[in-house]
């Protein structure tokens, strides 16, 4: 049984350990065998936390065995090294993080947690969450199962990379500008991202705090909306939290998408997308049109404008939100400095990469007195814009399907010297997080033997929609259940 244990999903290991098929600490043992044996060759993960994992793997077959177990009791699975784990590095994938052991939990740790979760480790991750390939982390760049001479996108890479190849059934991640649907999209995995809020950004180490939303990277929607359904909920330690009800998502997964309303946008399918692409998905919108969903054309017209508006918005964000790892309080610290401005500047050079260098030189000039208004402030008029431009469409659909991401994987060292071509990856996903809005992809084929996804969007609190949108899909389609030759 344990050498198959890792070709099943999440809700499917929860159904055998509730019937005693196996135990939680034979199913942790054999990921486990599998992060030791494919770990070194994909590096996504930065931490394996073995000993951690199989202690709480024991507790939890004997919280089972007593009848207390938790909704994710035994159920394994990896965060992205972007929360904060209580006696466990947290890097960011920044070496000025690199030796930075939290004294707390996030509320995404704490609460998968307290449902009975078992932590494997903490995936690597574009440095600062600031990236689409993950290359620019100090541990060096993850690579793609179904290719490893591929990116698997970013920033979240290393979540989706573990998932993907089947080392864990699910990972957390975080989502600012597509960081947890375009690295699904590469990797042939579902990555959902919430609303904004729905999800605590407590222990969260903030990139761009209007935009940074946690969310998950699995092998299923369903295996989504039983993650959500444990980590989604008002906390009064975040600002940004907001106070709404949580629904049974994984109960409203089964419904009909007959007379569901599908906006495909006009502007999703232009030039910019690969037509292999752009074929393989115009196949998965037929076949919700043939469980019943009306598809018709929406106009988003200032979606153009969202990758020039959100690199003004997030590095102005990073900017201030960086400002903190200054070598005195935590963080890398420089050696001998000859007094206090020699330790900034020099703490700051040495800690951080050069993509985050160039988004906080970015952010600190669009905030300079001369520049505020004609960068921030009109990137902030015409996020307004944009948010406008859904809520318009939203009152003629239930949900906006297109390409999650251009083309599918890029081979690595692609595009880490064109900035501008890298940020144009996350073309379709960065409207939903100037929005607020929840997100979904989802595998829907492949091009050249390259996994690519379907995204889906939702009106504010429609994670229930395009969750069970999604999984109607899926079990039509059964794309996602595929898996990289290699790693079966």
């Amino acid at each position: 049984m344990s050498q198959d244990l890792h070709t099943q999903t999440l809700t499917q290991l929860s159904a055998g350990l509730d019937r005693g098929d196996f135990s939680s600490v034979e199913l942790t043992e054999a990921l486990l065998g599998r992060i030791e044996t494919h770990g070194q060759s994909l590096n996504a993960f930065v931490t394996v936390t073995a000993e951690q994992a199989l202690a709480a793997a024991k507790r939890a077959d004997e919280a089972r065995a007593a009848g207390n177990a938790g909704v994710l009791s035994g159920l394994p699975l990896a965060h992205k090294d972007i929360f904060c784990t209580r006696d466990i590095l947290t890097t960011c994938g920044s070496r000025m993080l690199e030796d930075f052991i939290s004294p707390y939990d996030a509320t995404v740790v704490r609460r998968l947690a307290d449902a009975g979760a078992v932590v494997l480790g903490k995936t690597n991750m574009d440095e600062f969450a600031m990236g689409s390939s993950n290359e620019t982390s100090y541990f060096g760049p993850v690579r793609n199962p179904w290719d490893l001479q591929c990116s698997p996108g970013g920033s979240s890479g290393g979540s989706a990379a573990a998932v993907a190849a089947r080392l864990t059934p699910a990972a957390t991640g975080t989502d600012t500008g597509g960081s947890i649907r375009q690295p699904a999209a590469l990797t042939g995995t579902v990555g959902l991202k919430p609303t904004y809020g729905r999800v605590s950004r407590y222990g969260m180490i903030a990139f761009a705090s209007s935009l940074d939303q946690a969310g998950v990277i699995t092998r299923s929607s369903a295996d989504a909306a039983l993650l959500l359904g444990v980590m989604a909920g008002f906390d009064e330690r975040d600002s940004t939290s907001i106070e709404h009800p949580v629904p049974d998502y994984c109960a409203s997964l089964s419904g009909s998408l007959k007379g569901l309303r599908v906006g495909i946008v006009r502007q999703h399918f232009d030039e910019g997308l690969d037509d292999k692409c752009a074929a393989v998905v115009k196949e998965s919108l037929q076949v919700l049109e043939s469980q019943g969903a009306i598809l018709s054309e929406v106009d988003l017209p200032n979606l153009d404008l969202s990758v020039p508006t959100y690199y003004v918005v997030a590095p102005a964000e990073c900017s201030s939100n960086l400002s903190r790892f200054d070598g005195v309080r935590f963080g890398h610290r420089a050696a001998d400095p000859e007094d206090l401005l020699d330790l900034y500047c020099r703490s700051r050079g040495e800690g951080f990469g050069e993509e985050v260098k160039r988004r906080i030189m970015t952010g600190t000039y669009v905030l300079s007195a001369g520049y505020y208004d004609a960068y921030y402030l009109k990137a902030q008029q015409v996020r307004h814009l944009i948010a406008d431009d859904f809520h318009k469409a939203f009152a003629e659909v239930d949900v906006i399907a297109g390409p999650t991401s251009p083309t599918p994987a890029f081979r690595l060292g692609d595009k880490i010297d064109d900035p501008i071509t890298m940020y144009l990856n996350d073309i379709y996903t960065i409207g939903a997080n100037l929005a607020g809005l929840p997100g979904i992809s989802t595998p829907c084929g492949f091009v050249d033997d390259l996994p690519v996804g379907l995204h889906l969007v939702g009106p504010h609190w429609g994670e229930e929609t395009i969750l069970r949108c999604a999984h109607n899909y899926e079990q039509a389609s059964a794309w996602h259940e595929a898996c990289p030759e290699e790693y079966r």
